[in-house]
């Protein structure tokens, strides 16, 4: 297998955009292209969560490849739920590391608020098992199953959860491709309207438009794919071993740091899969970037903060840069290559390893990808 490195990264504002998807993916892959130096990529990776629903149209990698320009470019589409950005990035990585081709463009994207919340809710809610679906369960719903389990381990939970909150606003009001670049603070999270007791509204990730691209490449560069990992599990949560872990996130960590050679002590900072802001606290753990039952402590004390031990979603995370779905294990990455190269104007962080986590579904389908400076 050969070494796999970004040439080049790009990515949208994230939030509420009259453009259309295609256009979005367009602008994304553009820039990401320029910063490589490249006219044509040799293939393309489509990532889309479900363009049949959310805008009616299908053959979307055809549809996104000739809206670019690239019809005579050989484009796939990949779809993993909410984790299909990094999927998208394991096939064009496994292209690549094949020398099947010697670059490959990647891009993601979604566009979702031209749709009302609950038409929105009831699509994304599909990716969860059919069963519990038809007992009324939706995607909140069963998070915040989640939730209370969580806060019934921990004496200072609700503040713990509500901190990644704070802290990832704070963090996207230096970031001018947030969707929500706007402080809050502790009591207007916990004081925020109930969506899934115990999750309230300032606990949830929006609903987003928006694009991301990495442009791929055998060619050496100052950022190389170091690790990539896949984990999954069972559809259904009433069958999941334990409710405040997820077995798809500890098998895709223990992968990709098995690729890399090294382990999560070497992390400098990181992208972490925050929907809910709970999840970013299981998902510390899970990676094993914090040690068991001490995330929510980590995160009250400073620790991942900009300024802290351990920087986690220096972007805002999806829960204030933003989530459009099959755009956002994208974005994490293009947020990673910036921090590496010294293009996170504003939140710029010193360290030379960064890793991305991406959740598809209910966390049945889930990625970590390492990235490595090599400056």
């Amino acid at each position: 297998m050969g070494d796999v490195f970004v040439a080049g990264a790009g990515m949208t504002r994230i939030g509420r955009r009259a453009e259309s998807l295609p256009s979005l993916m367009a602008e994304a892959s553009h820039a990401a292209l320029a910063v490589a130096g490249l006219e044509t990529p040799e293939a393309i990776v489509v990532a889309a969560m479900n363009p049949e629903e959310f805008l009616g149209d299908g053959n979307f990698a055809s549809n996104v490849a000739t809206h670019m320009g690239f019809a005579d470019v050989p484009t796939i589409r990949i779809e993993t739920a909410t984790s299909s950005g990094a999927a998208a990035l394991y096939a064009g990585f496994a292209q690549v590391a094949a020398r099947l081709r010697r670059n490959v463009l990647v891009v993601g994207g979604e566009k979702m608020t031209h749709l009302s919340t609950p038409r929105v809710s009831e699509l994304i809610g599909r990716s969860i098992d059919p069963y519990e679906r038809s007992y009324g369960a939706t995607m909140p719903a069963l998070a915040g199953l989640i939730t209370r389990a969580l806060l019934a381990r921990h004496a200072d939970g609700a503040r713990e959860i509500a901190q990644v909150a704070v802290k990832n606003h704070a963090n996207a009001v230096r970031n001018p491709y947030a969707h929500f670049p706007t402080a809050v603070t502790l009591d207007e999270v916990m004081a925020s309207r109930m969506v899934a007791d115990p999750l309230r509204l300032l606990h949830c990730c929006p609903i987003s438009d928006g694009a991301a691209a990495v442009v791929l490449t055998a060619e050496t560069t100052a950022v190389r794919v170091a690790g990539i990992g896949q984990g999954t599990d069972t559809l259904a949560v009433r069958h999941r071993r334990d409710l405040t872990s997820f077995r798809a996130t500890q098998a895709a960590a223990r992968a990709a740091f098995a690729m890399a050679g090294f382990g999560p002590a070497r992390v400098d900072f990181a992208e972490i899969h925050d929907a809910f802001a709970p999840f970013e606290l299981i998902s510390l753990e899970d990676t094993g970037l914090v040690p068991p039952g001490k995330a929510g402590r980590a995160t009250l004390d400073g620790e991942t903060a900009l300024d802290g031990r351990l920087p986690i979603n220096p972007s805002g995370g999806l829960k204030a840069r933003g989530h459009p779905l099959a755009a956002t294990g994208l974005a994490q990455i293009v947020e990673c290559v910036w921090q590496l190269t010294g293009r996170a104007e504003g939140r710029q962080l010193d360290g030379r390893i960064a890793l991305a986590h991406s959740i598809g579904g209910l966390a049945t389908n889930n990625w970590i990808s390492i990235l490595e400076s090599r400056g």
